[in-house]
């Protein structure tokens, strides 16, 4: 089996780095790699790239439950994917807690050969969740595709396909004018 990598759905945000500044990707720690392991987590990361956003907030926009959220950003403050931000006052005259996503998983690469199957699976759950939030209409485009690959060669299409979507992550800061985009990239090898 060829060893892909996983990567965190949190694309919509930039590192704020030019492509000549390009974090290198690392491995992630058992940590990183536990807190990136459930749909719902990488569904909050993608959120809390675009906007500061409350455990309310993001209970409401989820349909989830408020403590069930809590839970999830702790987990992810923990292991520094989001961070507070400054508080500020809801339209009720409440102190607010936003949180906001640190853009650290994207440059994570996570093996899917030693992966809980459930846990591999998350990225693709999230999308799917995110797609059919957004509806059919939103779809810009779909390539669907069958190839015959060397272990070799599917490691330079991944690489070619990563490099590629480093670029527009690296310099996503100078398009923030324009609607945003999700995306996923996955390759595996079909059942004979």
């Amino acid at each position: 089996m060829v060893p892909m990598t996983a990567r965190s759905p949190d694309t919509a945000d930039s590192p704020g780095a030019s492509i000549e500044a390009v974090p290198m990707r690392r491995p992630a720690t058992v940590e990183e790699a536990k807190a990136l392991a459930h749909p719902l987590r990488l569904r909050i990361l993608r959120l809390c790239a675009l906007h500061d956003l409350t455990n309310k907030e993001l209970a409401t926009r989820l349909e989830q439950d408020p403590g069930t959220v809590l839970y999830h950003v702790r987990q992810l403050v923990k292991a520094d994917f989001l961070q507070q931000v400054s508080v500020r006052t809801g339209e009720s005259g409440a102190l607010e807690k936003p949180y906001r996503s640190t853009n650290r998983s994207w440059w994570l690469s996570t093996s899917l050969d030693d992966a809980d199957p459930d846990a591999s699976l998350s990225p693709i759950e999230a999308f799917g969740d995110e797609l059919r939030e957004a509806g059919p209409e939103s779809i810009q485009t779909f390539s669907r595709f069958a190839l015959h690959l060397s272990a070799e060669d599917a490691e330079e299409l991944d690489r070619r396909i990563v490099a590629v979507l480093d670029e527009y992550v690296a310099t996503d800061q100078d398009r923030q004018d324009q609607p945003v985009h999700g995306g996923i990239y996955v390759l595996h090898r079909l059942r004979d």
